[in-house]
């Protein structure tokens, strides 16, 4: 089994300026930690496109985490940057994690559907946006976690056999 650690970037113009406290990160910690995942790094970005493509660049090149997940910004107001950044930084899309995590939601409310979130991979990275609202973001990372650790051995399989 590959290192199972992770990223996680929360978007939010209040949560980076100090206006806000960000819940929604410290839950998805919480929840991969409890799954046996090391969250080996945390940030909190505005929704400016390049500071939610830096944060995703330097996860993916530098920290070369497997695992990276957003949360916040894949709404529909002119400030849900999210689903862009992550486009402009993947090199191929994984829609059954947005596909799913949208399906699912919608059970639960018909608003579901509403997310932009896309998930891609970038080099041996796994990149999924993840709803900004703490409930949310709970319930879609639940929809998504078995599957995800497939996923994860599959990229670090694949990256080995390409190195």
């Amino acid at each position: 089994m590959p290192n199972l650690n992770a990223a996680i970037i929360t978007v939010s113009d209040k949560g980076s300026r100090g206006e806000r406290s960000d819940t929604s990160g410290p839950a998805l910690c919480a929840i991969l930690e409890a799954d046996g995942w090391t969250i080996v790094h945390t940030e909190i970005v505005s929704d400016d496109l390049p500071n939610i493509e830096a944060a995703l660049v330097h996860c993916s090149d530098t920290l070369k985490v497997p695992l990276t997940l957003t949360t916040g910004g894949t709404g529909f107001t002119q400030r849900d940057n999210t689903p862009e950044a992550t486009k402009a930084v993947i090199e191929r899309e994984t829609p059954g994690f947005p596909e799913l995590m949208r399906a699912e939601s919608f059970k639960l409310t018909p608003n579901g559907i509403l997310s932009r979130a896309v998930a891609g991979i970038r080099g041996g990275t796994i990149i999924i946006n993840l709803p900004g609202s703490e409930r949310a973001a709970r319930e879609c990372l639940g929809f998504i976690l078995k599957p995800l650790k497939h996923a994860i051995v599959m990229t670090a399989h694949d990256s080995v056999e390409h190195n």
